[in-house]
C-alpha cells in the first residue's frame, strides 16, 4: 500500500501521474493538516493557509508501484522546494477483503 501526501496545490500533477501509470482506483483525503520533517506546516489557517492532500492506492502486485515510485521520484525532479515534494509512504497490505 502506499500513501502519497503533497500541498493541495500538486495533487493535479499527482492525479496525471496516476493516469500516465493506468492506476484509476485510489482514495483521497482532501484539506488535511500537519507539518513534515524539515517543512513548513499546512494548517489551511493563518500564515500556514495551505492544507495537504492524502491518496492512498492499495496495491495487488508490485509493477504498478514500482512505477509510481519511479514517476513520484521524476516529478520531484522538477519541484524545486524539497519541502514541497510529493511524498510516497510504502506500508506492508496484508490483506484485501
Amino acid at each position: 500500500m502506499a500513501l502519497l501526501v503533497c500541498n493541495s496545490f500538486f495533487m493535479d500533477r499527482v492525479m496525471a501521474i496516476l493516469k500516465e501509470n493506468d492506476i484509476d482506483y485510489f482514495t483521497s483525503w482532501d484539506k488535511a493538516t500537519g507539518k513534515g520533517h524539515g517543512s513548513e506546516p499546512h494548517l489551511g489557517a493563518g500564515k500556514y493557509a495551505s492544507t495537504n492532500s492524502v491518496t492512498m492506492i492499495a496495491f495487488e502486485d508490485d509493477a504498478p508501484l514500482e512505477a509510481l515510485i519511479r514517476s513520484i521520484t521524476i516529478a520531484n525532479q522538477e519541484i524545486q522546494r524539497k519541502s514541497d515534494h510529493i511524498k510516497l509512504f510504502q506500508l506492508p497490505l496484508e490483506r484485501i477483503v
